[in-house]
């Protein structure tokens, strides 16, 4: 599951979420900014990084990392980036502070002597989602959150009651922040099932939700942008290979040839029907049903 995105998602839809995980989160919490940075010089990418409002002054800084695969550097990493940025931006803030958040203590890297100093300090805070109690006792922000570890043949019955108690506990702007993201955390989880069988697990309309008509439009938009220009077979073949991309990662190379020799009719009709596959087989499929 494309974990990265979901909490990249999550964050951007409530900064404050982070916070939530803290035990003593910085009091104006609700004004910060959640963003991703890169730094080059070398070259590192911060996942999720926590901007203090610049009208107030000098303020904390949180690096916020996601880390669901076990990763014997994890924290030479994350503390070489977040030294590096703090000094190169120490005019902006006052401090810095580290959040990262595990499934389980069983991911967290073996060796933790050498950092034993931050770690057993009040500026690394370690977040183990399996630890923070039963799913339908949290906070609906932190329920979804914790979703994405629940195991898989309890996640339907988890996920239809975060559905319902969202629409019972809060106002329909509110609401369909959550309703999307609960719906994008098992569309990725169950890649294997259909539109259909989602719709059909959540009882809930997939066609109705941000996610899908985001892409859907995204498509659309770049389809007629690049429509105009010069070389529309090229440029549509190019803007079916992003679409997926996002959708699938590195498509394979027998995939990429297949898409290549379609007409441009078929391009344009992939374009509307890329969302509905749930694997890149089902995609092959369709692609040499049309080859023939």
């Amino acid at each position: 599951m494309r974990r990265d995105s979901i909490f990249y998602k999550l964050f951007q839809q409530s900064p404050t979420l982070l916070f939530s995980l803290l035990s003593h989160p910085p009091t104006n919490a609700e004004a910060y900014r959640f963003d991703s940075v890169a730094i080059k010089e070398p070259k590192f990418e911060i996942d999720g990084v926590f901007l203090p409002p610049q009208a107030q002054g000098a303020g904390i800084v949180y690096f916020c990392e996601v880390q669901f695969q076990k990763d014997e550097q994890l924290y030479e990493r994350i503390f070489a980036e977040s030294s590096l940025y703090f000094y190169r931006n120490r005019v902006r803030f006052s401090d810095w502070q580290v959040v990262v958040i595990y499934p389980s203590c069983n991911i967290e890297q073996s060796d933790l002597h050498p950092h034993r100093g931050l770690l057993s300090s009040d500026q690394v805070h370690r977040v183990y989602l399996d630890e923070l109690g039963q799913i339908r006792q949290l906070p609906l922000w932190v329920a979804v959150m914790v979703l994405t570890t629940v195991e898989e043949d309890q996640a339907p019955e988890e996920a239809r009651y975060l559905l319902s108690r969202t629409r019972a506990e809060l106002s329909l702007p509110n609401s369909r922040a959550i309703i999307e993201m609960v719906t994008t955390i098992m569309t990725y989880r169950f890649e294997q099932l259909s539109r259909v069988e989602i719709e059909a697990m959540l009882d809930i309309t997939l066609k109705e939700t941000r996610v899908y008509r985001e892409i859907k439009e995204e498509g659309r938009q770049e389809g007629r942008q690049e429509g105009r220009q010069e070389g529309r077979q090229e440029e549509a073949v190019n803007l079916v290979n992003r679409l997926l991309a996002k959708r699938f990662g590195e498509l394979p190379d027998g995939v990429r040839s297949l898409i290549d020799a379609l007409p441009l009719p078929s391009l344009e009709v992939l374009v509307e029907a890329l969302l509905d596959f749930t694997s890149v087989a089902e995609l092959q499929v369709w692609l040499e049903e049309r080859s023939h």
